[in-house]
């Protein structure tokens, strides 16, 4: 698409952060997730956990970076514990669910849709054939808790993304393990400007169609989640061109370490990659192909294994932060607060990134411990989507971030939401109801019309 094609010219990236769900637990449930599986079984606090990400989504909206918000979804997933055999009432699903089969109550509970860096892959329309927003839930096949999340994510977004000459709409990938997609935690966007024409890095754990070769080493602890063969048919969905894309084979030792996602060993934005040593199972054969389709000098921030292990990597989530432009060309890193915590990823932040020769030049710390606790931080709360103005403009709902939103959000929270959850509570009819309750009134809060299974009959 040339620039005659495209005039507007004003496009900046809006963060859409998930809202934590009001059934916020912790059941352990994503195998590979080191901090999922280390907290399963305590006692969360969902009131705190969606005040905290309300706080992150305010600060940024106040240093004037764009913000939007997405929906929960509707848990318990009721209709999910039916298709599986449970009959009868709700509390009689709920009371059997919870003495047959305590893990799939778990899973229908989960309020996983939160980290929204999974809900979607999206690419801009400057990098489009036809000029329009692409979207594509991802299946999330690989866990069944998230595997609920695809119906109500496309239902979402369509209604929000709705006009039909500025977005398309595309239908999540098969459910299959050869097309495993996990979204955009797995996609980054590399361009001299968000209005610029970008080359999009897909990042993969596993071929389905060659997996076994010797030449295909495979993580040997924990499952390859995303598949080549997946990101390649979401680019094939969005019309990018061989030229557009760099598809990169995640590294199974990191993998194995916790890296369940691409996300948490790197982050891009414009022309900068941040990332860790062991990301790229062909570091150099990565940034060579990225160098070779940008427009713009590829800026590579590379911290080394020396500097932080995988271990603390993971522990910190120091790249699962948010890496956002300024006006001035700098850029602001935001990173969970265990990244202070930890010494040598606290020293690298400021010897590597704030010291370095790179763009990133201030490091903004924020409190988002009970999705860390999770295994989500900053980067797994939002989904990046590139809009111009006209697209802005052309938005429904009332889903951007202002300050009259931020304050009936945070009072709809501090009504609905409980402030102790532990696991035996998800088997409480009463949090069932009023699960629902606080869905129907958010939905209008939004205006973002029926979206809910409890909605569309």
């Amino acid at each position: 698409m040339n620039d005659q094609q495209r005039p507007d010219r004003d496009y900046r990236e809006v963060n859409f952060d998930g809202l934590v769900g009001p059934t916020h637990n912790y059941a352990g449930l994503a195998l590979g997730n080191v901090a999922s599986m280390s907290h399963g079984g305590l006692v969360a606090n969902p009131r705190e956990a969606a005040l905290q990400g309300l706080a992150k989504m305010k600060a940024l909206m106040d240093a004037d970076y764009l913000q939007g918000v997405l929906p929960p979804q509707q848990r318990p997933d009721l209709g999910a514990l039916r298709a599986l055999g449970f009959t009868g009432s709700d509390e009689r699903v709920l009371a059997r669910a919870a003495g047959d089969a305590p893990q799939i109550l778990r899973a229908v509970c989960s309020a996983s849709s939160m980290w929204t860096a999974n809900a979607a892959t999206v690419t801009p329309s400057p990098d489009a054939p036809d000029g329009r927003v692409h979207f594509t839930p991802a299946n999330l096949q690989s866990s069944f808790h998230r595997f609920l999340e695809p119906a109500t994510t496309g239902r979402v977004l369509a209604a929000i993304f709705r006009d039909e000459a500025r977005f398309a709409h595309h239908p999540a990938l098969p459910a299959t393990p050869a097309f495993s997609d996990e979204g955009a935690a797995n996609h980054t966007r590399l361009a001299g400007g968000h209005g610029d024409a970008g080359v999009h890095l897909f990042v993969y754990g596993r071929e389905a169609f060659g997996w076994g070769s010797e030449t295909l080493p495979a993580p040997k602890r924990f499952p390859a989640r995303q598949t080549l063969e997946a990101s390649q048919a979401v680019a094939r969905q969005h019309g990018l061109a061989e030229s557009q894309t760099v598809f990169a084979q995640q590294h199974p030792e990191a993998i194995d370490a916790g890296v369940f996602h691409n996300d948490v060993i790197a982050v891009g934005n414009g022309p900068v990659l941040l990332y860790h040593e062991m990301a790229f199972l062909d570091e150099a054969g990565t940034l060579e192909a990225l160098r070779e389709r940008m427009r713009t000098p590829l800026i590579p921030v590379r911290i080394p294994l020396e500097a932080v292990s995988l271990e603390d990597a993971v522990s910190s989530y120091l790249f699962n932060s948010q890496l956002l432009s300024n006006p001035d060309g700098s850029m602001t890193l935001v990173v969970p607060g265990e990244c202070q915590e930890n010494a040598s990823v606290w020293r690298t932040v400021q010897d590597h990134l704030l010291a370095g020769a790179n763009p990133i030049g201030e490091v903004v710390v924020k409190d988002v411990k009970q999705s860390m606790r999770n295994g989500g931080g900053p980067a797994c709360l939002r989904l990046r989507v590139v809009l111009g103005a006209e697209e802005r403009g052309a938005l429904a709902g009332r889903v951007l971030l202002d300050d009259a939103l931020h304050g009936e959000l945070t009072a709809w929270v501090e009504r609905h939401y409980r402030d102790r959850l532990a696991p035996e509570d998800l088997a409480d009819p009463a949090l069932a109801r009023e699960t629902l309750v606080a869905l129907d009134e958010l939905s209008g809060i939004l205006e973002i019309g029926s979206v809910y299974p409890f909605q569309l009959g």
